[in-house]
Order: structure tokens, then C-alpha cells, then sequence
């Protein structure tokens, strides 16, 4: 990846100097410290940073088992609510109930699918935000830690591996990034805590 990289600067090198006008040898060394080298690049593999940070461990993990737990006891209850509307309608088909009596059972179960509906959707809504929330903290987390880690300008670009196809591994600075975000999740709990 590298001599493929480095061979392709050197191609585009050479062709712009045959085709452009002569420079001299001062702004022909100037041009060629802006270029890009492979010491110029950096990876983060961001969902191993997520996954593996302590702020996802702690945080991440709860607010996960929480979103479970909530959609678990919803489609719970909607399921309860549907088959207590099948059986009505098989006592009703089946004589067992009067016609007033299904419709009176029929407007107040009506009535509780609405009040579970809304229910629903307030708790949904809530954990949407808190995930948001969450999702917020934690990019703002790996960005202070890039900016940090990049403070004096070591790298002319830092990509995210999610869509990288092949890199050198020497490029790679996802532990780096870790680290800085452990460091930086704990430095936050710890000002949160003396704030109290």
C-alpha cells in the first residue's frame, strides 16, 4: 500500500513537472514537503472504539439492556391487548356475550389500546432521546480525543475505517484513540462528581 501510494505521488510528481514550467530548486522543495506521505495518515476503527470504551461499558450496556427491557414489555402488553380483542370476538361469535355487553367490553379494551398506544410512544420517544444523548456523548468524546491526540498537527487526515478497504496496519490508531477517550470519560465523571 505504501510503495503503491508513494509510486503514484511520485508519477503525478513527475508528469506535473514535465508539463509545468520550470521552478527553482527552493520552490520545488517547498512543493514537496505540502505533499501527503504515508506518516500523514491515520485510521480510527470507530466501532471498536465505541464498543470497547469505558463509557459504553458503564453507559452503553445499561442504556442497551434498557432498550430491550422496554421493547420487550411493550410488545408484551400490545400482544396481551390483541388477544384479549380475539377472545372478545370469539365469545361474541361463539353467543356467549350479549351484543350491548361486547360492544361495552369492545369501547373500554378500544379505550386501553389507545392509553397503551400513547403510553408507548412517550416511552419510545424517551429512549430515542436518551440514545441520541448518548450517541452525542460519545462522538463528542472521540472527537476531543482526535483533536487532542492531533493537537500538533501530525496528521494531515485521520479517516474512519468503516468504509476503508485496505490499509497498513502501521496506520491504525484505534488504541491511541481509545485510550484518549477512556482518559477523557474518566476526567468528565470525575469533574461531574466534583461539581456535586
Amino acid at each position: 500500500m505504501k510503495k503503491v501510494l508513494f509510486a503514484a505521488v511520485a508519477l503525478v510528481f513527475a508528469v506535473s513537472c514535465n508539463n509545468a514550467p520550470k521552478t527553482t530548486t527552493t520552490e520545488a522543495a517547498a512543493e514537496a514537503k505540502t505533499e501527503v506521505g504515508a506518516s500523514d495518515l491515520a485510521f480510527v476503527r470507530t466501532d471498536a472504539v465505541f464498543a470497547e470504551s469505558e463509557i459504553f461499558k458503564s453507559e452503553g450496556v445499561a442504556l442497551q439492556a434498557k432498550n430491550e427491557k422496554t421493547q420487550k414489555s411493550l410488545a408484551e402488553k400490545e400482544q396481551k391487548l390483541q388477544n384479549e380483542l380475539v377472545q372478545l370476538q370469539e365469545k361474541y361469535q361463539k353467543g356467549l356475550i350479549t351484543t350491548i355487553e361486547a360492544q361495552r367490553k369492545e369501547q373500554d379494551l378500544q379505550k386501553r389500546i389507545a392509553a397503551y398506544q400513547e403510553n408507548a410512544q412517550k416511552q419510545l420517544r424517551a429512549l430515542e432521546e436518551e440514545n441520541m444523548v448518548f450517541q452525542n456523548r460519545m462522538g463528542d468524546l472521540m472527537q476531543r480525543a482526535i483533536d487532542e491526540i492531533n493537537a500538533d498537527g501530525a496528521y494531515k487526515m485521520i479517516v474512519n475505517a468503516t468504509a476503508l478497504l485496505d490499509a497498513s496496519a502501521e496506520l491504525d490508531i484505534t488504541s491511541i484513540v481509545l485510550d484518549k477517550v477512556n482518559a477523557l470519560y474518566a476526567a468528565d465523571k470525575a469533574a461531574a462528581k466534583s461539581e456535586k
